[in-house]
């Protein structure tokens, strides 16, 4: 329902924000008996869960189980034991493990969220308690025409990574269609059917209603909430914290007929998306802004610290204390014509045989195939002592071809298209391409020779490409004898600029295993609750699968609901 000011209203618990985490909370409450109202200073609801991959880790899950994927807590708590480091934090991370698959079994058996099983492994799945499979769930594909007229208010997938509004995971069948083809009758007939279908849906809705990822799961959460008559107040930004006798008590809050107060009789829940969008905090938390390189984050502009500045107004502790503050993406900006940009997140490309990445003197300096955060975090270290924190995805025509590189699409999409917007460098020769991107010629040279000398027999020994599960997970398996290596051939050749970019903040409030914000002092602040990304990541900056942050956004809000209804376990 859309939102009107025509009086206060008043609810035994607010929830600021409309992501996996504000939305968790909220169902979990109500269906311990609480009423619950959502608001979200957006047009539309779904936050940054809309964008993502709608992907959870979520050791010893029920759909691992009824594959037979054997799995512990113990291999688990191992594992991030060894991934989170001195940020390892007990009580949370037992929380997690314990409540993790009770969260899923709860979700998918009251409501209308279902998963999936994923392949992915671990991103780190050779160190000690790491899996090769079996702890990462996706959200089911969902039909948005059951959110009727509510359809409207659903945040759209991120543009830049949709197929003129159409959606399908990196890993699914779906993408593997559509790279083949141009090279398959079975694949060019899957893929003409789904796009007739498509350009129905667009025609009739305006949008894509096959819904995957991310979409999918926020819609699958707002579907719940609207049958349950919880409201999503949107365009309704929370402005200022209502706080009686040291307690908080609800939120005056802005929204087109202007300003008015929710009261909480329980509590507020702040769930408003991190902040990385606001400029000032991350001038100090992320070590490249503060030398002062370029940053681009996909994530919805609105997560611009909103729940941190409202707990801090009301003692609230923030700190900047991880290593790495955020969750780090490799980004490309691409001109959308008319005049507009959008940011490309380098989920898949990077893991292709034939591409190669290096900095602006033409070398190498990580394995390309490695996790986008660990690909980020060695751009970031990279960039120490230079003016900018950036590097170049590099490949020859017969890979772009295949694989497509960024935003641009493999054939039969013209690469043409790419080249004349700027979007790609080019060159008949590695030194014209050099010249073009402003790479040093030389060093790019050599760096091609000495890869190709030993990737033509599919060996990487300067990274290590192709050594790990994760690293051939999203490979080419049909490229033998290594799905991540390939020599680059020959011209013309093509470049993109990789700039830094995130999937979301990783520092955040500090909270107790529930969710109450914490002073300074560790004492709670009454009446205050955080979760998703506004509270502090139990990953303390590392990033050790798919899903790290959806799974334990989810199980938290889960745990919070439960506690303000007084459910716990």
């Amino acid at each position: 329902m859309a939102a009107s000011a025509a009086s206060d209203l008043a609810c035994d618990v607010l929830v600021v924000g409309s992501g996996a985490g504000g939305l968790s909370t909220a169902i979990t409450a109500h269906k311990h008996g609480l009423d619950v109202i959502v608001i979200e200073k957006e047009p539309f609801f779904g936050g940054t869960t809309a964008f993502s991959g709608g992907v959870l880790w979520i050791p010893g899950n029920p759909h691992a189980v009824e594959a037979g994927l054997h799995d512990t807590s113990e291999a688990a708590r191992t594992y991030l034991r060894h991934e989170v480091g001195n940020a390892f934090d007990e009580d949370a991370v037992e929380a997690f493990l314990d409540q993790g698959p009770r969260m899923v079994e709860f979700f998918e058996r009251e409501t209308e969220v279902k998963f999936v099983l994923s392949g992915y492994p671990d991103y780190h799945p050779d160190v000690e308690g790491g899996a090769k499979a079996g702890r990462s769930i996706t959200a089911a594909p969902f039909d948005a025409r059951k959110l009727g007229r509510e359809i409207a208010r659903l945040r759209p997938p991120l543009e830049t990574i949709t197929f003129i509004g159409m959606m399908f995971n990196s890993s699914n069948e779906d993408l593997k269609h559509f790279f083949r083809a141009t090279r398959s009758l079975t694949s060019a007939v899957y893929v003409a059917r789904r796009l007739a279908r498509h350009l129905k849906d667009l025609a009739v809705h305006r949008r894509g209603v096959q819904i995957t990822s991310g979409n999918a799961l926020a819609a699958r959460l707002a579907k719940t909430a609207f049958d349950l008559g919880i409201p999503i107040h949107t365009g309704t930004a929370a402005e200022e914290l209502s706080v009686t006798d040291g307690r908080v008590t609800g939120v005056m809050v802005r929204d087109a007929q202007g300003r008015r107060r929710i009261t909480a009789r329980r509590a507020v829940v702040l769930a408003c998306g991190g902040f990385p969008h606001d400029a000032a905090r991350i001038a100090k938390a992320y070590p490249h802004v503060a030398r002062g390189a370029e940053h681009l984050s996909p994530t919805p502009a609105g997560n611009t610290g909103d729940g941190i500045r409202l707990a801090e107004s009301a003692g609230g502790a923030f700190e900047i204390r991880f290593s790495n503050a955020a969750a780090w993406m490799p980004v490309s900006r691409v001109p959308l014509g008319g005049g507009r940009t959008g940011v490309f997140p380098h989920l898949v490309d990077r893991y292709k045989p034939g591409v190669i990445a290096v900095n602006r003197h033409g070398r190498r300096f990580t394995n390309e195939s490695n996790s986008y955060h660990d690909t980020g975090a060695a751009m970031i270290r990279d960039g120490e002592g230079e003016g900018e924190t950036s590097a170049w995805l590099i490949c020859d025509h017969a890979t772009i071809r295949k694989y497509g590189l960024g935003y641009a699409k493999p054939a039969p999409v013209p690469v043409s298209l790419y080249t004349r917007n700027g979007f790609l460098k080019t060159g008949r020769t590695l030194p014209e391409l050099a010249r073009a991107a402003g790479i040093d010629p030389d060093g790019l040279a050599a760096t091609v020779a000495a890869y190709n000398r030993d990737a033509e027999r599919g060996e990487d020994p300067a990274f290590g490409r192709g050594s790990t599960a994760f690293n051939r997970f999203l490979g080419d398996p049909d490229n033998k004898p290594n799905p991540n290596v390939a020599p680059i051939r020959r011209g013309p050749y093509y470049a993109l600029k990789l700039i830094m970019g995130d999937l979301g903040t990783f520092d955040g409030l500090r909270t107790d295993t529930v969710g109450r914000v914490l002073r300074s002092d560790a004492r709670p602040v009454p009446g205050l609750y955080a979760v998703g990304n506004d509270r502090a990541s139990i990953m303390g900056g590392n990033y050790p699968g798919a899903g790290i942050t959806l799974g334990p956004i989810m199980t938290f809000g889960f745990i919070t609901g439960r506690h303000l209804a007084g459910a716990e376990a």
